[in-house]
């Protein structure tokens, strides 16, 4: 029997042992056939069920639920969606808000189904706190940032400011000079939540076929090494996995570029710690560095805490998410800095994932009714929360609804995958991503240091600002 130990912090804390479903031993016909039983592959199945039970709908998953991103992520359920702005820039003001408010509402329709499924994920709407701290040039970036969301139509309620004086109201370090805050975000714990849908649909009768890797797929039907599925429409919920696939076979290659982001978790940490640190009401946080932290307190009272990762020539998938002494260190010199308290405190769990990144980093729902598949992605470090509008989204545009949903600008009924910006060849896209993380790190270091000097700063800084401008 295979384990999935070890995978994350989330999945070594499930109850039960993790026994695999009974693999796709015969072809088989449905109407709508999902690679990958993550987030998007079961939020769709859901929403297809709920809304025409009839439907013989199966999913094809080639490890086990919540092997994939779904079970390594950094537990943010978060109303929001990477890109959205820059996808919404020609909308009118009405449009906008509607979208806003779909947006912002992520977090309450979550749990929503997980009442009515009986999913018990730790589900806690405590916000997210975006914070300018570590060092001083975070601040006038991050309020510059907060202006641009102004401008964009956000109401205050939506996101606002908080100085010092209000921000250690939900968590206290001493660098800390303000922050951006939003209600709409909860924290989760992913792997309950992964398990608990693959879990709810299959009440509503999806059938769900694991240890079958998909090896081809083409229109209305794709393979595994035992049996072929045909359907009316396929959704391949693939996310990074689908680099795993031949590239003659796998065009999405082209536009879902796999990337990594790493993790570590501590010991379960002390109440009278937690009382000087905060973060009593479930909220998230990261500062405003372009290492992209993210951190969350866990209900046993760990400190999960996030950065960027890396990026695999030829956009080959990373397997072995044994991090390395330098990996972990980075995390955990970032997670002191912030809280000197942690020093002595032992890091349990550390681990990664394979996430898909879109080249103009905006999400995408698309319907392609000439070759008979659904597909979203592009949701960047949002995913937790995206899958679920996805979900939502393709289910209507498969059931061919007309929504607010199908409205948004990030969807294309009857267009393809081809209407997407493509990544650029190797070596450029592999050269690249390194001259531009290399930039990020050092203006990092740069940074940290307050004794460096001001000129080298500036620089740093703004040769960083240069390279980031070509992530656009």
């Amino acid at each position: 029997m295979q384990s999935w130990k070890n995978i994350s912090l989330w999945m070594d804390q499930l109850d039960d042992p993790i026994t695999a479903r009974p693999a796709l031993q015969h072809d088989i016909q449905a109407d709508v056939a999902i690679m990958g039983a993550g987030y998007t592959g079961l939020w769709t199945a859901y929403y297809l069920k709920k809304q025409q039970p009839e439907l013989n709908i199966v999913i094809v998953e080639a490890q086990t639920a919540g092997f994939g991103a779904s079970g390594r992520n950094g537990g943010w359920l978060m109303g929001e969606l990477s890109g959205q702005d820059s996808a919404l820039s020609n909308s009118t003001a009405e449009l906008k808000q509607q979208a806003h408010d779909l947006i912002h509402g992520i977090p309450d329709e979550v749990q929503k189904v997980l009442l009515s499924e009986g999913i018990h994920c730790d589900y806690k709407k405590g916000g997210m706190l975006i914070m300018a701290a570590r060092y001083p040039e975070q601040k006038p970036r991050l309020k510059q940032a907060y202006t641009g969301l102004m401008t964009q139509g956000y109401h205050p309620e939506d996101q606002h400011w908080l100085d010092s004086d209000q921000l250690r109201q939900h968590i206290r370090i001493d660098s800390a000079e303000g922050a951006i805050f939003t209600p709409h975000c909860a924290s989760i714990h992913p792997a309950k939540l992964v398990r608990g849908l693959a879990e709810a649909v299959e009440k509503l009768g999806v059938t769900i076929y694991e240890n079958s890797a998909v090896t081809h797929w083409g229109k209305g039907y794709f393979k595994t090494a035992q049996a072929t599925v045909s359907a009316n429409w396929i959704v391949p919920a693939l996310e990074a996995y689908g680099a795993s696939l031949d590239k003659s076979m796998a065009p999405l290659t082209k536009y879902h570029l796999p990337v990594q982001s790493l993790i570590i978790a501590t010991e379960p940490i002390g109440e009278d710690i937690w009382h000087d640190i905060g973060l009593s009401e479930g909220q998230v946080f990261s500062d405003y560095s372009r290492q992209v932290t993210y951190a969350v307190r866990t209900a046993d009272n760990r400190l999960v805490f996030g950065a960027r990762g890396g990026y695999r020539f030829a956009g080959k998938l990373r397997e072995n998410f044994d991090l390395s002494n330098d990996e972990i260190a980075l995390r955990r010199d970032i997670m002191v800095e912030l809280f000197p308290q942690l020093k002595e405190t032992k890091i349990t769990h550390s681990w990664g994932g394979n996430l898909a990144m879109s080249r103009r980093f905006h999400p995408h729902m698309i319907l392609d009714k000439e070759n008979q598949f659904a597909l979203a992605g592009g949701y960047g470090g949002e995913g937790v929360g995206a899958t679920n509008l996805a979900g939502r989204t393709l289910a209507d545009l498969i059931l061919g609804n007309s929504s607010q949903l199908t409205k948004m600008p990030w969807v294309t009924s009857g267009g393809s995958v081809k209407d997407l910006k493509q990544w650029e060849p190797e070596p450029f896209t592999w050269l690249g991503y390194r001259a531009i993380t290399d930039s990020f790190d050092r203006e990092d270091k740069t940074l940290r240091n307050l004794n460096s000097a001001n000129w080298k700063r500036k620089v740093v800084s703004k040769i960083a600002d240069v390279m980031e401008k070509f992530l656009g």
